[in-house]
């Protein structure tokens, strides 16, 4: 049903029902708003939980090799990609609905607005029309009343013996003056009537009943518009939702590949010596008197048990500088890496000497620039730099050299080879990096090289594969 026709008396309540819309839409924009704070703030706080558990350093990088601790760092970088999940929703939020919103709202306002201009001077305008119609109803009571006092004064006069002719005549002809007067004023306020009621019927029935439906019109969009916003603010979270979802998945995934077996072997791999277990004590027998001398003292001293090495920090064997602890390929590799990364820095203190010595001698030739003299000190620093740095050069130079000889004596004499024993394989081990190979649980293998203490041995499968794998993944055959 039309409000217009229903609600034509209502204007009032139209008003504040329509400004209490207005209000609402600014209620929920601020709503919104807040709700995009809270979720800025949370996706804060996690990329702050992420990075102060994240691992840095050189430290954390080797215990990122066991897959329980890498998987922690897979779960921070999986909670901060849905951080940024969470700052996407509250960026869309801002953008459809608090944006899009505001100008609609501003657009709302001034609708509103000139409706209820144009209701206010329709309603002014029947106003004006009745006090035009109370004016010439009043002067048509006045001009009345006159006229019928001049009849009267006409009659009196014309009834009155003592009167004259000449006055009798005045009085009758003043009071048909005052009649005439009165039939016109009387003729204006029909007219001033019919035309007020013709306005009047127009102003309840067509003028405002019209602004009433638009103003319906445009409170029904408005009440549209919000159940649109409505939706959104469930819409634009449930767009997301399935890469929140492969965030979470990615948590449970890094969880369940964690391997605990595969940690505790590479533990062992990374951190055994390779050293014999010590031997047992032997019985010394006092019971069998005096021996000879063989030094100053006439009893034969105590033997004294070696420290128990493998439970003590100080003995553990550090990693070689020269790599030679690795497998030689691997060997190999980590001395080129190791002189490439030398050689880069090299160049740049080459580069940062040349750049002060060309500085110097623009500050020589144009002291207003710079006193040469104050650079001496970063010269002199980088002169050794360089210097430092040459010689750890020709260091990584030549133990790649002496590994190459080892690794081209050792293919030089591959073809007349023999195993030195067999063996077989406990755990299958994939032979990732340059110079192993990967067996399979189970498997027979040729031993070519024995463990000369840096826990690998050289192994030939049947299929003519020969290389490096860990020996504690084997088990020798008697």
């Amino acid at each position: 049903p039309c409000r217009g026709i229903q609600s034509w008396d209502q204007y009032d309540h139209i008003d504040k029902h329509t400004q209490s819309g207005i209000d609402l839409v600014e209620r929920y924009i601020k709503f919104v708003k807040e709700r995009t704070e809270i979720e800025q703030g949370y996706a804060k706080q996690l990329r702050n939980l992420t990075k102060k558990y994240a691992k840095r350093g050189s430290k954390e990088e080797q215990d990122c090799r066991f897959s329980n601790h890498a998987s922690f760092q897979e779960i921070l970088n999986e909670l901060n990609d849905y951080a940024g999940q969470r700052e996407l929703i509250a960026e869309n939020m801002i953008t459809a609905i608090c944006v899009e919103l505001t100008k609609y709202l501003q657009d709302l306002k001034q609708e509103r607005k000139t409706h209820l201009s144009d209701a206010k001077k329709a309603q002014q305008n029947l106003e004006s029309s009745f006090k035009q119609l109370e004016s010439t109803k009043k002067r048509f009571a006045k001009e009345w009343a006159e006229a019928e006092k001049a009849t009267q004064q006409a009659e009196k006069i014309e009834n009155d013996l003592n009167a004259t002719r000449l006055d009798a005549e005045k009085a009758k002809q003043h009071a048909h003056s005052r009649t005439h007067t009165a039939e016109e004023c009387r003729s204006d306020y029909a007219a001033q009537l019919q035309k007020y009621n013709k306005e009047q019927n127009f102003f309840y029935y067509s003028e405002i009943p019209q602004i009433f439906n638009k103003m319906q019109d445009m409170d029904e969009r408005r009440i549209r518009r919000m159940a649109e916003g409505y939706c959104q603010f469930s819409d634009i979270e449930k767009k997301v939702l399935p890469i929140i979802s492969k965030c979470l998945e990615g948590i449970s995934a890094a969880g369940v590949k964690i391997d605990e077996k595969k940690d505790s072997i590479l533990f062992i791999e990374q951190h055994k010596s390779g050293f014999e277990r010590p031997a047992d004590v032997e019985f010394e027998d006092y019971t069998q008197g005096i021996k000879p001398a063989t030094s100053d003292s006439s009893l034969n001293p105590p033997k004294v048990r070696a420290k128990l090495w493998p439970f003590s920090k100080k003995h553990k064997p550090p990693a070689a500088e020269d790599f030679s602890h690795l497998p030689p390929e691997q060997r190999k590799k980590r001395l080129q890496g190791k002189i490439d990364d030398i050689t880069k820095d090299l160049q740049k203190a080459q580069d940062q000497s040349d750049a002060l010595e060309k500085m110097k001698g623009v500050y020589e030739q144009n002291p207003q620039m710079g006193d040469p003299s104050s650079l001496e000190p970063q010269i002199t620093e980088t002169a050794q730099n360089i210097g430092r740095l040459r010689g750890e050069l020709a260091k990584y130079e030549t133990w790649l050299a002496e590994a190459n000889i080892y690794t081209d004596f050792e293919d030089e004499f591959d073809d007349i080879e023999t195993p030195v024993g067999q063996c077989t394989a406990l755990y299958t081990f994939e032979g990732n990096s340059e110079g192993t190979i990967s067996i399979t649980e189970g498997e027979l293998l040729s031993i070519m090289e024995e463990d000369k203490g840096d826990g690998w041995m050289r192994v030939l499968r049947a299929g003519g594969e020969e290389g490096y794998i860990p020996s504690s993944y084997v088990k020798l055959s008697p």
